[in-house]
């Protein structure tokens, strides 16, 4: 066997059951996320009460940062942990 002679693995660069992202807020018409609605606001976070980037969710960048401030907001008044263990 020659050292010229290297292994090629072929990868696929696409997920095979992947559906399109799209913001859910921009589809349904929300304009105002409620920080009084802890429910809600569990959907972004994640087991250890980290909230949950964007390339995961899908959330456009302006509901994002909405998002974000609802989360802060909603923790200062002790509706959301900070950190957790299992949150979910």
């Amino acid at each position: 066997m020659s050292r010229n002679n290297k292994r090629q693995y072929r990868f696929s660069t696409a997920p095979l059951n992947q559906t399109k992202k799209y913001c859910r807020f921009k589809k349904s018409g929300i304009k105002y996320i409620d920080y009084k609605n802890p429910d809600f606001l569990m959907k972004f976070i994640n087991e250890q009460g980290k909230l949950l980037p964007r390339r995961i969710t899908g959330t456009s960048l302006k509901y994002q940062r909405k998002i974000a401030q609802a989360v802060k907001r909603a923790r200062h008044i002790a509706l959301l942990p900070y950190v957790a263990d299992q949150l979910k």
